[in-house]
């Protein structure tokens, strides 16, 4: 065994830079969050401030701190306080200071909404720097789970079994008062017992009066899609003068249905499939991302489990961003987008849709790539346009760039930040907390397509 190791001496004094600016390379990521976030204008979040007690921290350095834990992975409170003793960036980000896991925590929450201004400023910020243009863009989700078990929830199937249960109970504890049998009250605390059981009760009304709430919005959603079945089917009824073959549309049955369900630490989760298989208790986070850049431009989520409804919010988002940052040319989703009424939406928008018509194989056939590309129809709806710009060279090869723009961008926030649960619970509050995560990855992807420029 070689005997020529390095020696150390742990007692021996560690000489450090004098300075924190010479503990950090000139392209380290802390440093340049804390150059961009310099940039910003926070004057929203400091006009809240409004004096009197003890000095705040400073509202740039705490979103500096939080923008750099949220790309190395750091989440919790707890740990980000801890952070600022052990991690050398994160001494830089403070300046030395060491804030409490409250103060974080509470800062954190209360600017949520704030994250939104900020989130544009950046892209904004981007577009200077010369790496951000729309043109084509990718729209796709991912589900990212809720801070709550998928097994802390009752069903309406098991509240209905569960209910005729306790109200069997309770009648029988009210006879066994009225019996009166000593012996056998003896061992039971009769008027705890029934209270339990009307505790109980109760919540279990709570979360059937949620189930039936959420159920009529389902049914009112089912109906209008199955009149709309019908009225497209007595148009090409009409058309071709003839009735249609096949079962027409089974109207829908409405009401609760035994596997609707309510979380009780987030009841603003909900059970979604997820790859692989199986359910977890999660949100469905939407990010829109730019085919030349790879920098999140829109990010929004919500409760659906699929993504049929997120078309329109998304382009409401791509409407909303600053004149500067260009025009989107393209939008490319997978087929669970897919659906007449969302490419219409994306042509009335000035945008050209090319959403999957189907599941896309990984290795396509040759004779289907060596297929001559088919006439383009007369006259052609927006559907069918798309369909056949999918079958030009040129459509597949702008779509087969959506597997290199937000399946990649997803990977990077599951995979390399490490971000695959909410710490935050409430719609309201995991929005806000996806706007942070995607703000965040944005300047992990800006500190490298922009090295050696400075952000101010």
């Amino acid at each position: 065994m070689s005997n020529q190791f390095l020696e150390i001496d742990r007692s021996e004094p560690i000489t450090l830079p004098g300075e924190m600016e010479g503990w950090l390379t000139g392209n380290d990521l802390a440093r340049f969050i804390v150059e961009v976030v310099e940039t910003l204008d926070t004057g929203e979040i400091e006009a809240v401030y409004r004096g009197g007690g003890s000095a705040p921290y400073l509202p740039k350095m705490l979103l500096a701190l939080l923008f750099y834990c949220y790309v190395k992975g750091i989440f919790s409170s707890r740990k980000i306080e801890r952070a600022t003793y052990e991690l050398i960036p994160v001494l830089y980000i403070t300046g030395g200071t060491h804030p409490d896991h409250d103060s974080i925590n509470t800062f954190r929450r209360r600017f949520l909404p704030q994250m939104e201004g900020l989130f544009l400023q950046i892209l904004v910020l981007a577009e200077g720097l010369g790496v951000l243009k729309l043109g084509d863009v990718s729209l796709d989700g991912t589900k990212i789970m809720a801070n709550a078990s998928k097994h802390h929830a009752m069903s309406w199937g098991y509240a209905e079994q569960l209910e005729q249960q306790l109200r069997a109970e309770v009648q029988t504890l009210l006879a066994r008062a009225t019996a009166g049998d000593g012996a056998e009250d003896e061992r039971v605390d009769l008027p705890e017992e029934l209270q339990r059981r009307e505790d109980r009760l109760t919540k279990i009304a709570e979360v059937k009066a949620e189930i039936s709430r959420r159920a009529a919005i389902r049914d009112a959603d089912e109906q209008a899609a199955y009149e709309a079945n019908l009225a497209e089917r007595a148009a090409k009824e009409v058309a071709r003068g003839r009735k249609l073959g096949g079962k027409p549309p089974q109207a829908p049955v409405p009401g609760p249905r035994a596997t609707d369900q309510v979380n009780f630490t987030d009841g603003e989760s909900r059970i979604m499939p997820v790859s692989g298989g199986g359910f977890a208790q999660a949100y469905n986070a939407q990010a829109t991302v730019t085919v030349s850049s790879r920098l999140i431009v829109g990010a929004h989520l919500t409760q659906n489990p699929n993504d049929k409804k997120e078309m329109e919010p998304a382009l409401a988002e791509l409407a909303t961003l600053p004149t500067c940052l260009g025009s989107v040319v393209g939008l490319n989703a997978d087929n669970g987008y897919l659906s007449e009424s969302n490419v219409n939406r994306v042509v009335d928008a000035g945008i050209e849709p090319l959403i999957a018509q189907g599941r896309q194989l990984h290795y396509e056939a040759l004779e289907a790539r060596l297929a001559p590309v088919p006439a383009p129809p007369e006259n052609p709806t927006p559907l069918q346009a798309m369909q056949h710009r999918l079958k030009t060279p040129e459509g597949k090869a702008r779509y087969a760039q959506r597997k290199t723009t937000s399946e990649p961008v997803f990977g990077i926030i599951k995979e390399v930040m490490g971000f695959r649960r909410f710490g935050l619970r409430g719609l309201e509050k995991v929005k806000g907390e996806w706007r942070l995560v995607c703000l965040a990855y944005n300047l992990k992807r800006l500190c490298v397509l922009s090295p050696g420029v400075s952000a101010s």
